[in-house]
């Protein structure tokens, strides 16, 4: 994810020009911090690499998230993440060939934290299965009631489709941890522009190299 802090970097065509050519694959950007001009353009770079484009959206309320959404069908991005309601995105991408991933748990803040019971999780998980949804967007290591990984459990055992963990994936150790419990994918942004997945490593590229390395799911 071309972002940080929740938010889309400023520099993000400049960021996307200099690890290009490390073999990204899964490559997405949040739906605030630049303008519609950039994330356009953004997009369209993504798409020229051969790339699965994301478009996380942080928004929560209704009005907003069918706003994001709207954004996310113009753009034309492969898969949407996150949104504070399910069927009001489904609603706006139908058609568009867009897979859904809405967020598991409830959400709240900015840069976001997670509330939620293993119980509820799973409950959510279901509900997306329902729906018809992809998959769900986990902020596990957001959570501020419930320990993360135990919020992985319950959401791979609930979940028929895919199970994305999103934020706060910071050390290759987070990684295992998240593949020895069967999670599809994860998003990683904020911790590779602070420098954090290899402390003491001060390039980019190859904090992107490192988590690309580290990347056994």
């Amino acid at each position: 994810m071309l972002t940080s802090g929740d938010r889309t970097v400023g520099d993000c065509l400049g960021v996307l020009d200099e690890i290009a050519d490390l073999g990204l694959r899964h490559i997405g950007f949040k739906d605030v911090g630049v303008g519609a001009d950039v994330l356009e353009a953004l997009h369209r770079r993504i798409k020229a690499l051969g790339a699965t484009s994301y478009l996380e959206v942080v928004s929560l309320t209704l009005e907003s998230t069918r706003q994001s959404a709207r954004v996310a069908r113009r753009l034309g991005v492969d898969r949407v993440l996150g949104g504070g309601d399910a069927a009001a995105v489904l609603g706006e991408i139908a058609g568009a060939g867009t897979e859904y991933f809405p967020f598991a748990g409830r959400p709240q803040g900015h840069p976001t934290e997670l509330i939620g019971t293993a119980e509820e999780i799973a409950d959510d998980c279901r509900h997306a299965d329902a729906l018809g949804c992809a998959g769900v967007d986990l902020l596990a290591f957001r959570s501020i009631a419930t320990p993360p990984l135990d919020l992985v459990r319950a959401a791979r055992q609930a979940l028929g489709g895919k199970l994305i963990v999103a934020g706060s994936v910071e050390s290759p150790g987070r990684v295992r941890d998240l593949d020895a419990l069967g999670v599809d994918a994860f998003t990683i942004g904020t911790a590779l522009f602070d420098r954090r997945f290899i402390p003491g490593e001060p390039s980019l590229r190859a904090q992107v190299a490192a988590a690309l390395a580290a990347s056994v799911i």
